[in-house]
């Protein structure tokens, strides 16, 4: 019977040791935690969104890097076959607003411990508390791995394959801390710098941190990347400004939904998507639209509605119904406009440069939150070295991947997730077809 080592006992690696179990394989999952899932407890808040109920051909548009290489895995395990699977095994499932999917008691442990239950049944050996130290190979096939526990400190063990699901940099507290790639380069293999995504931003403004804890919903927010060479080409071309429509006025992310000012910046669901597209060599910068139902022309009429309800007020309190209390002061500043100013006296430029900030405001990217913060990690092995029809390496035969190690990342919604169980469940389905 051929021997598998998975290493992980998260998503990707349970459902790779539960579909390497099914197709007769001995699997023993190796797990430096004391228990299964650590990662999985606390996504989607401790809810765990565990897929989008999104038709299938749109599963793609929502991978940011690599999406073809995730073909064979999706559509061999989509996300009917994972909701499936949890329906049938007893955790029944919910869907959302966005099409995300979350187990109708609204705790993540449900999850957890269906997947394990399962994982257990099938006869997988788990072992917790137990750190890989190295995979070792030998005439291009894996060998073995050393492991270290409490009770064995250094123990050697051969294996006939290895699957690697331990997860990138994200949330290292959930022992997420890049053993994978550690083990991949030193197998020969190509690591795409890891970065954090689905990540907060830090801006330079003080006033969103003057902003703390602001949570404004139903906005809209653009995010911009200025090569900073074509930002000086653009500015001064023969010794005069540079006409005609630029690259970077081009939007590389638009998005709708809820945000939040933070300490150091912003964050929320439209700031972690936006950051899916955030390039660190770049100059980042963020529009932020507050009436983004109005256009220019309608929010002029209702803003010059308001003004003439309140002609002998003072600007700083005819805002009232435009924002919320906090973040009055904050546009009145913005605007340049005196707050003092009496509403009778504001001219139609004024009136017209402060409806134009209204739906931009501006913000400048100084960089994002570190991997403590991070949902996800960016980069990994690199797909270009794994076989996406059976997610085993080509350089390193009985070598597999599966989940977030390797270089394929998504927007929020459950995406992520489903990576993680459509990649395990083809690297565990694989071991079958190469034991033949």
């Amino acid at each position: 019977m051929k021997k598998i080592a998975v290493i992980g006992c998260g998503a990707a690696g349970m459902m790779a040791a539960l579909a390497a179990a099914q197709g007769s394989g001995s699997v023993t999952i190796f797990e430096k935690n004391e228990k299964p899932g650590k990662k999985i407890y606390i996504t989607g808040k401790g809810r765990c969104n565990v897929t989008n109920a999104c038709d299938v051909n749109d599963f793609f548009g929502f991978v940011k890097r690599n999406p073809k290489f995730l073909y064979s895995a999706v559509y061999d395990f989509d996300n009917r076959a994972v909701m499936d699977f949890f329906e049938n095994n007893g955790c029944h499932l919910k869907v959302e607003r966005g099409d995300r999917v979350f187990p109708v008691s609204d705790h993540s442990s449900d999850i957890i411990n269906t997947l394990y239950r399962a994982v257990q049944k099938a006869g997988v050996n788990v072992l917790f508390g137990t750190e890989i130290l190295s995979v070792e190979a030998m005439g291009g096939r894996v060998s073995a791995v050393t492991y270290s526990s409490k009770d064995d400190p250094i123990t050697r063990e051969e294996f006939d394959s290895v699957i690697i699901c331990t997860g990138g940099m994200s949330y290292p507290s959930t022992g997420s801390t890049g053993d994978g790639y550690k083990f991949a380069r030193n197998l020969g293999h190509t690591i795409v710098e890891p970065r954090p995504s689905l990540v907060p931003f830090e801006t330079k403004e003080d006033w969103c941190r003057q902003l703390q804890g602001l949570s404004l919903r139903n906005v809209g927010l653009k995010l911009f990347l200025d090569d900073a060479q074509d930002s000086k080409a653009s500015s001064e071309k023969d010794g005069k400004p540079s006409k005609g429509k630029k690259k970077k006025d081009k939007p590389v992310y638009e998005g709708f939904g809820e945000m939040l000012f933070t300490h150091f910046g912003v964050s929320g669901p439209l700031v972690l998507t936006a950051s899916c597209h955030y390039e660190k060599e770049k100059k980042g910068r963020l529009l932020l639209d507050l009436k983004p139902a109005l256009s220019e022309e309608q929010l002029d009429m209702r803003v010059l509605r308001d003004f003439e309800e309140g002609l002998n007020k003072s600007f700083k309190n005819i805002l009232g119904g435009l924002f919320p209390s906090k973040l009055i002061p904050v546009m009145v500043e913005l605007s340049g406009i005196d707050p003092e100013k009496k509403v009778n006296e504001i001219t139609r430029e004024e009136r017209s440069a402060f409806v134009k900030l209204i739906k931009n405001v501006p913000m400048t990217i100084t960089g994002t939150r570190s991997f403590n913060e991070a949902i996800i990690t960016r980069g990994g092995v690199s797909v270009k070295e794994i076989n996406p029809s059976t997610m085993e390496s080509k350089l390193v035969q009985g070598l597999y991947f599966a989940g977030e190690v390797i270089d394929v990342d998504t927007e929020t919604g459950g995406f992520n997730l489903q990576v993680a169980w459509s990649t395990g469940h083809l690297a565990g389905v694989s071991q079958e077809q190469s034991a033949m």
